[in-house]
């Protein structure tokens, strides 16, 4: 079992969302020192005012992700404040709701960059302290969009198949180099939150955050190496694997309703986050 007593917990995107729930819930658990990487002052601001008189040091950084002069600052002020991260959470992500054809390439850019590179770098960055001390936990929030296609999401599924497939191969890296690193992969399904604001779900129900930021911090807890929530997402590469792709589209698409849970999405067709 691993546990957040005294421990460093670093989260990308912690200003607002299941980012801010999992920032409150580590210190509920004993965290000693929370660091919040956002790209939005405001909220990072309301943050600060928010938990001053908690039991843990808050460290708010305001920080693009996908620039490299903003990691390595953010770095830098963490380093200033003699400080070793434990757990990487790297929850920062963004979507754009439309067709592939009406991408710009400033969209494309942008959900590759947020949603899956950065991530890699900035774990490329504080990877190797973890190493020499044989200890942390790197936890990356992917996507059930990570495992099937969907019309009105294309390159946001590109970017968290990429988010998944890099995640699982550091996992197996750490374990046979017995580095004592952890890596959990999470891939929920939809959310309650402004980023997929108007998607409608037939079946299965939306996620509520609140839920979702408490199933985060036991799996890191329990030490798995995946979580993916709700519990019939554990069925998706089975029945991937099952099905052929004609039938899958009907299944997927006609039956559970999920080619068309874009339709009417009316969240902001976010920059970054």
């Amino acid at each position: 079992m691993t546990n957040f007593k005294d421990k460093t917990v670093l989260i990308t995107g912690g200003a607002s969302g299941i980012g801010l729930l999992m920032a409150e819930i580590s210190i509920q658990k004993g965290a000693s020192n929370l660091i919040i990487l956002d790209i939005n002052d405001t909220a990072l601001q309301k943050v600060k005012d928010k938990l001053h008189s908690a039991k843990c040091a808050v460290l708010t950084i305001t920080t693009d992700i996908t620039s490299e002069v903003d990691l390595e600052n953010a770095i830098s002020k963490i380093d200033a404040a003699n400080l070793e991260v434990d757990f990487l959470i790297n929850n920062a992500g963004i979507v754009t709701g439309k067709n592939f054809a009406d991408h710009s390439f400033k969209d494309i850019d942008n959900n590759m960059q947020v949603n899956s590179i950065a991530p890699m770098k900035l774990t490329s960055i504080i990877l190797p302290s973890m190493i020499k001390r044989r200890s942390g936990h790197i936890v990356n929030i992917s996507s059930a969009a990570s495992m099937l296609s969907n019309p009105r999401m294309s390159v946001y599924c590109a970017s968290k198949w990429a988010m998944t497939g890099w995640s699982d191969s550091l996992r197996i890296e750490m374990e046979q180099e017995k580095t004592g690193v952890k890596v959990l992969t999470v891939t929920p399904y939809y959310i309650d939150t402004g980023m997929f604001k108007g998607v409608r779900s037939p079946i299965i129900p939306i996620l509520k955050p609140e839920r979702v930021a408490q199933k985060i911090i036991r799996a890191i807890e329990k030490e798995k190496i995946i979580l993916r929530t709700p519990w019939i997402i554990y069925t998706l590469p089975f029945i991937k694997g099952i099905l052929p792709k004609r039938f899958m589209d009907f299944f997927i698409g006609k039956i559970f309703g999920i080619y068309h849970i874009m339709d009417h999405f009316k969240g902001r067709n976010y920059d970054k986050i």
